[in-house]
């Protein structure tokens, strides 16, 4: 445990803080890593994220190059399958902790945020793309982080030590989460229809087990779920915004007062502003954890950088569209209504005000839709790490989902604080050896963009 706790702490802990206008900013190791590199990446792609928007939405219709076989996966299946992890727990508990801890400010410093990732995201995608390889045992492709750090590292070496830690490091981390998403949906069935937790557990393991232990069948349902609870959830929000527009100028006032606001400054708080934004943030979209690339490896494009600007697209998705819904739910509630109110109950609150207790009842319901999906996804990476350890066989890939099953089951029936230590440490561990090789192998990125850009003018 003081092992545990020790690393948790280097990852996760303010190893560095300083005071601006009386607030104490602190800043961990991760924050340290992934801001500085997602800014370099920002410039040196020359502000991609704003400046080629259109062309990502543009490549996000493109088809296959070869869809004839079955086992390909699309660009846009592979940017389903990596929005499916990213719009989960982070996207309705994470940015209700943010605003609950930083205020309305908080939304702006997570939108800043989701453009420095979303650059992240780009160099990530487009190596994993130029570094992936076949893949004999699902068909299609398969690479990430681990197998550019295996041509980046190996030397005369078969395998490279940095590349099965980081893998190691993923396997640890969807087993933590995996807990993490049983205790989530049976804590939110328990409440909303007083669903015994054990039933709960079977029938989500069921589920579960049905869609992972096929072959072809887990991006299937991905291409279901994700479009369609996505939709229903942005255009409830709507909903919510356009019934409450007269407030919508005082929420983004709001908000924009509180990111830069002298009241935050002299009360101390705009530290705590600022740091719940831009973590919620970086968490939530996963841009340098090396997670979203394992997806984008698979995907068959007619040129890398496709794929980088899909996922850079899904960072888009994940904090600006999806996140910010969240946020505009909660504030555009009366302040009689979030009171005293924090975590999920505050959500809840704001939900059960605009349509009654089905807003209780939808906000279980979205909860299930966004962790089943966050596990299938999850189980989706795990394949090319899995093989990447172990060797292209299937008893390795069946054993690991059944671990990660059982981690399901038990994390409905209870929670183990330590199991979800370890999976923070795991994706505190697979940020950092991610970028060991994503800073000196990003010029490799770069050149494949210009190469592109020179392609489509």
């Amino acid at each position: 445990m003081k092992v545990i706790s020790g690393i948790y702490k280097l990852l996760w802990g303010d190893i560095v803080s300083f005071n601006i206008g009386g607030s104490t900013i602190g800043l961990s190791l991760l924050v340290l890593i992934l801001i500085p590199a997602g800014i370099y990446f920002t410039i040196i792609t020359r502000f991609l994220p704003i400046r080629l928007f259109p062309e990502m939405c543009k490549v996000a219709a493109k088809k296959s190059v070869d869809m004839e076989k079955k086992s390909n996966v699309s660009g846009l299946e592979a940017l389903i399958v990596s929005t499916a992890t990213r719009v989960g727990m982070g996207n309705l508990v994470g940015v209700v902790a943010a605003v609950s801890a930083g205020g309305a400010g908080a939304v702006f410093w997570m939108w800043v945020t989701a453009i420095i990732g979303a650059s992240t995201a780009f160099i990530e995608a487009t190596l994993s793309q130029l570094y992936k390889e076949k893949d004999p045992l699902y068909g299609g492709y398969r690479g990430g982080p681990a197998y550019y750090l295996h041509s980046f590292f190996r030397g005369k070496k078969s395998k490279s030590i940095l590349a099965i830690l980081f893998a190691l490091s993923g396997l640890l981390c969807w087993c933590g989460i995996s807990q993490v998403i049983g205790n989530s949906v049976s804590e939110a069935f328990d409440n909303a229809f007083n669903v015994p937790k054990i039933v709960t557990a079977v029938v989500l393991c069921l589920a579960g087990a049905f869609v992972v232990m096929k072959k072809d069948i887990s991006v299937k349902v991905l291409d279901v779920i994700v479009p369609i609870m996505a939709a229903f959830y942005i255009l409830l929000t709507i909903f919510v915004i356009i019934n409450n527009i007269n407030l919508l100028p005082s929420v983004f006032e709001r908000i924009f007062k509180e990111a830069f606001g002298l009241r935050q400054v002299v009360s101390g708080g705009f530290g705590t502003v600022l740091m719940n934004g831009v973590k919620r943030g970086l968490f939530s979209n996963e841009a340098g954890s090396g997670s979203a690339p394992c997806a984008a490896a698979v995907a068959d494009v007619d040129h890398p950088v496709v794929s980088g600007l899909l996922q850079a697209l899904g960072v888009f998705i994940d904090t600006i569209v999806i996140c910010s819904c969240t946020a505009f739910v909660m504030l555009l509630a009366p302040e009689s209504v979030t009171v005293n109110k924090s975590g999920m109950g505050l959500l809840q609150a704001a939900m059960v005000h605009y349509f009654g207790n089905a807003g209780s009842v939808f906000i279980a319901l979205t909860l299930w839709f966004f962790c089943f999906s966050t596990f299938i996804g999850i189980l989706f990476y795990a394949r090319s790490n899995v093989a990447y350890v172990f060797g292209d066989n299937w008893a390795s890939q069946k054993i690991y989902k059944v671990i990660a099953l059982i981690n399901l089951f038990v994390g409905c029936i209870a929670a183990y604080g330590i199991v979800w230590d370890l999976g923070d440490i795991g994706i505190g561990l697979m940020t950092i050896f991610n970028m060991i090789a994503l800073i000196p192998m990003s010029k490799k990125a770069v050149d494949s963009l210009k190469e592109y850009e020179q392609r489509i003018k």
